[in-house]
Protein backbone atom coordinates (compact mmCIF):
# COMPACT_ATOMS: atom_id res chain seq x y z
CA UNK A 1 0.00 0.00 0.00
CA UNK A 2 2.93 2.30 0.65
CA UNK A 3 4.58 1.75 -2.38
CA UNK A 4 1.24 2.42 -4.52
CA UNK A 5 0.80 5.67 -2.22
CA UNK A 6 4.37 6.99 -3.13
CA UNK A 7 3.16 6.33 -6.49
CA UNK A 8 -0.03 7.72 -6.52
CA UNK A 9 1.36 10.84 -4.83
CA UNK A 10 4.38 11.44 -8.21
CA UNK A 11 2.16 10.86 -10.52
CA UNK A 12 0.06 13.76 -8.92
CA UNK A 13 3.05 15.77 -8.54
CA UNK A 14 4.31 15.42 -12.32
CA UNK A 15 0.51 16.43 -13.12
CA UNK A 16 0.56 19.00 -11.25
CA UNK A 17 3.89 20.50 -12.84
CA UNK A 18 2.50 19.57 -16.69
CA UNK A 19 -0.55 22.43 -15.03
CA UNK A 20 2.17 25.14 -14.32
CA UNK A 21 4.15 23.92 -17.11
CA UNK A 22 0.79 24.96 -19.15
CA UNK A 23 -0.18 27.80 -17.14
CA UNK A 24 3.81 29.33 -17.96
CA UNK A 25 3.26 29.07 -21.60
CA UNK A 26 -0.70 30.85 -21.10
CA UNK A 27 1.58 33.71 -19.44
CA UNK A 28 4.43 33.77 -21.99
CA UNK A 29 2.19 33.55 -25.11
CA UNK A 30 -0.26 35.99 -24.05
CA UNK A 31 1.57 38.39 -21.67
CA UNK A 32 5.41 37.90 -22.78
CA UNK A 33 6.03 37.05 -18.82
CA UNK A 34 8.86 34.21 -19.19
CA UNK A 35 9.67 31.48 -16.99
CA UNK A 36 12.76 29.78 -15.73
CA UNK A 37 14.62 28.12 -18.76
CA UNK A 38 14.58 24.14 -17.95
CA UNK A 39 17.71 23.90 -20.05
CA UNK A 40 19.31 26.21 -17.46
CA UNK A 41 18.37 23.97 -14.60
CA UNK A 42 19.52 21.23 -16.34
CA UNK A 43 22.76 23.24 -16.78
CA UNK A 44 22.90 23.96 -12.98
CA UNK A 45 22.45 20.21 -12.31
CA UNK A 46 25.05 19.12 -14.38
CA UNK A 47 27.63 21.52 -12.68
CA UNK A 48 26.36 20.07 -9.12
CA UNK A 49 27.71 16.90 -9.96
CA UNK A 50 30.97 18.94 -11.11
CA UNK A 51 30.98 20.55 -7.38
CA UNK A 52 29.96 23.81 -8.15
CA UNK A 53 26.92 25.20 -6.40
CA UNK A 54 26.74 28.59 -7.56
CA UNK A 55 27.19 30.65 -10.63
CA UNK A 56 27.71 34.47 -10.86
CA UNK A 57 25.37 33.55 -13.82
CA UNK A 58 24.36 30.24 -14.95
CA UNK A 59 23.62 31.76 -18.44
CA UNK A 60 27.28 32.30 -18.26
CA UNK A 61 28.50 28.93 -17.50
CA UNK A 62 30.04 26.12 -20.11
CA UNK A 63 27.33 24.25 -21.43
CA UNK A 64 26.59 20.75 -20.14
CA UNK A 65 25.55 17.57 -22.94
CA UNK A 66 21.68 17.04 -22.99
CA UNK A 67 21.15 19.85 -20.50
CA UNK A 68 17.76 20.54 -22.09
CA UNK A 69 16.61 17.21 -21.39
CA UNK A 70 17.86 16.86 -18.35
CA UNK A 71 16.51 20.41 -17.01
CA UNK A 72 12.49 18.90 -18.14
CA UNK A 73 13.35 15.23 -16.13
CA UNK A 74 14.83 17.46 -13.35
CA UNK A 75 11.96 19.60 -13.65
CA UNK A 76 9.23 16.54 -13.16
CA UNK A 77 11.06 14.58 -10.81
CA UNK A 78 10.96 18.09 -8.23
CA UNK A 79 7.41 17.94 -8.92
CA UNK A 80 6.60 14.28 -8.09
CA UNK A 81 9.25 14.34 -4.98
CA UNK A 82 7.37 17.29 -3.80
CA UNK A 83 4.26 15.66 -4.23
CA UNK A 84 5.41 12.57 -1.93
CA UNK A 85 6.41 14.87 0.84
CA UNK A 86 3.34 16.87 0.87
CA UNK A 87 1.39 13.40 0.85
CA UNK A 88 3.62 12.42 3.67
CA UNK A 89 2.98 15.49 5.54
CA UNK A 90 -0.59 15.66 5.98
CA UNK A 91 -1.16 11.82 5.48
CA UNK A 92 -2.66 9.72 2.78
CA UNK A 93 -5.73 9.95 3.79
CA UNK A 94 -5.64 13.31 2.18
CA UNK A 95 -5.51 11.48 -1.37
CA UNK A 96 -9.32 10.31 -0.74
CA UNK A 97 -10.72 13.48 0.79
CA UNK A 98 -8.25 16.00 -1.22
CA UNK A 99 -8.74 19.76 0.16
CA UNK A 100 -7.47 23.10 -1.34
CA UNK A 101 -6.36 24.62 1.08
CA UNK A 102 -3.89 22.12 2.44
CA UNK A 103 -2.51 21.98 -1.49
CA UNK A 104 -1.95 25.73 -1.85
CA UNK A 105 -0.45 26.46 1.08
CA UNK A 106 1.84 23.87 0.40
CA UNK A 107 2.43 25.40 -2.86
CA UNK A 108 3.41 28.34 -1.32
CA UNK A 109 5.80 27.19 0.88
CA UNK A 110 7.71 25.82 -1.77
CA UNK A 111 8.43 29.42 -2.53
CA UNK A 112 10.79 28.87 -0.07
CA UNK A 113 13.07 26.37 -3.11
CA UNK A 114 13.44 28.84 -5.99
CA UNK A 115 14.16 31.80 -3.02
CA UNK A 116 16.52 30.34 -1.03
CA UNK A 117 18.32 27.82 -3.30
CA UNK A 118 17.76 27.94 -6.70
CA UNK A 119 17.86 31.45 -7.69
CA UNK A 120 20.87 32.40 -5.87
CA UNK A 121 22.65 29.16 -7.41
CA UNK A 122 21.74 30.33 -10.56
CA UNK A 123 23.61 34.32 -9.62
CA UNK A 124 19.97 36.10 -9.42
CA UNK A 125 20.41 36.54 -5.40
CA UNK A 126 18.19 35.35 -2.65
CA UNK A 127 14.22 35.84 -3.66
CA UNK A 128 15.67 37.56 -6.95
CA UNK A 129 17.23 40.35 -5.76
CA UNK A 130 19.80 40.84 -8.53
CA UNK A 131 17.34 39.76 -11.29
CA UNK A 132 16.24 42.86 -13.46
CA UNK A 133 13.28 43.37 -12.21
CA UNK A 134 13.37 41.48 -8.78
CA UNK A 135 9.35 42.20 -7.72
CA UNK A 136 8.19 40.83 -11.05
CA UNK A 137 10.53 37.84 -10.87
CA UNK A 138 9.39 36.96 -6.90
CA UNK A 139 5.59 37.64 -7.77
CA UNK A 140 6.33 35.36 -11.05
CA UNK A 141 7.80 32.80 -8.21
CA UNK A 142 5.31 33.04 -5.97
CA UNK A 143 1.87 32.44 -8.43
CA UNK A 144 3.79 29.62 -10.56
CA UNK A 145 3.83 27.64 -6.80
CA UNK A 146 0.27 28.87 -6.33
CA UNK A 147 -0.68 27.13 -9.54
CA UNK A 148 1.54 23.86 -8.40
CA UNK A 149 -0.45 23.60 -5.07
CA UNK A 150 -3.77 24.08 -7.03
CA UNK A 151 -2.46 21.20 -9.51
CA UNK A 152 -1.79 18.86 -6.81
CA UNK A 153 -5.45 19.41 -5.64
CA UNK A 154 -6.83 19.00 -9.07
CA UNK A 155 -5.29 16.08 -9.83
CA UNK A 156 -5.96 14.56 -6.56
CA UNK A 157 -9.47 14.78 -7.40
CA UNK A 158 -8.61 13.11 -10.89
CA UNK A 159 -6.79 10.45 -9.50
CA UNK A 160 -9.43 10.01 -6.85
CA UNK A 161 -12.60 9.90 -9.24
Amino acid sequence: MIGETMLTSALIGAGATALTDLWNTLLRRSLHVSSLNLCMLGRWVCHLRRGVFRHASITSAPSCAHECGFGWVIHYAIGAALAVGFVWLVGSRWLQHPTALAALVFGECTTVFPFLILQPALGLGIASSQAPSPWRARLKSIGTHTVFGFGLYVMALTFKA
